[in-house]
């Protein structure tokens, strides 16, 4: 996959509703921001937000700043978007904290609630950081959590149930991996690379971590903003074609000085 330059993965991301006019809509992303702010944990994605984002409003502003959304209270529907910009400016300081991890031959645990979209875009960056000397975690085996199995395949660990992968925004299967890792005496990942409650949670833990995350899923970039996760990356995070993700992972890749043959 040849690198696009940062003024092609723009062009590319808004074609592909990556980012730009995407399609997740703007009552969906008001009624995520304002289920957190009531106490939802399900939309804390394993992180402990307290009671500092009570107010909608202040999610909100978040949202705005960090994802692009549009800032207006009065635009209750229709059609919101994530900024292409900000999503690349999110990237590039995703590949520095990828470049140091590298650079110190780090332990990195790969993990993603949405197998059918971004599990291969975590596959190449985790043969990526192979390559380059790092430590790919693999996880214990037997783990279960919400009523599934956790497992790991291509190197990057997935929730399954019933033979099949299943999108999850729970935090708990990243604890089973944790814990499964303490209870055989094996060292924590030094390096999360995530989405969802996967992110969340290892960010939870003081792990450090970096995520994409949609417009509806605000608590990462809470997180982000509070300095528990390193990096919360704005974009849609299942478009129609997980083939779409690779100009970007090869943008990532590059931008971090890793491989992009993998």
């Amino acid at each position: 996959m040849p690198t696009p330059t940062r003024s092609e993965l723009i062009d590319h991301l808004v074609r592909t509703r990556i980012a730009g006019a995407v399609a997740t809509p703007r009552e969906n992303n008001l009624d995520h921001y304002r289920k957190l702010a009531n106490g939802d944990r399900r939309y804390w994605l394993g992180l402990e937000l307290g009671n500092r984002w009570t107010d909608e409003q202040d999610v909100l502003a978040v949202m705005a700043e960090r994802c692009g959304v549009s800032d207006d209270l009065n635009h209750r529907a229709g059609q919101d978007h994530i900024d292409p910009e900000l999503t690349a400016d999110a990237l590039d300081r995703m590949a520095n904290v990828l470049r140091k991890a590298a650079e110190s031959r780090q332990r990195v645990l790969f993990a993603t609630g949405h197998p059918g979209a971004l599990l291969d875009v975590h596959r190449a960056t985790a043969a990526a950081m192979r390559a380059a000397g790092c430590e790919v975690v693999r996880i214990p085996g037997g783990l279960g959590a919400d009523e599934g199995c956790v497992v790991q395949f291509a190197d990057v660990a997935v929730y399954e149930g019933g033979a099949t992968l299943w999108h999850t925004h729970s935090p708990n299967p990243m604890a089973a991996i944790l814990d499964g890792l303490l209870r055989e005496g094996r060292p924590l990942p030094d390096l999360v690379v995530a989405d969802h409650g996967w992110a969340g949670c290892a960010a939870q833990r003081g792990i450090d971590a970096v995520g994409y995350a949609d417009s509806n899923d605000p608590a990462l970039f809470l997180a982000e903003a509070e300095g528990t996760l390193q990096v919360a990356v704005p974009m849609d995070d299942h478009v129609v074609d997980p083939r779409y993700y690779e100009p970007m992972t090869a943008y990532l890749l590059t931008a971090a000085g890793l491989s992009t043959e993998a």
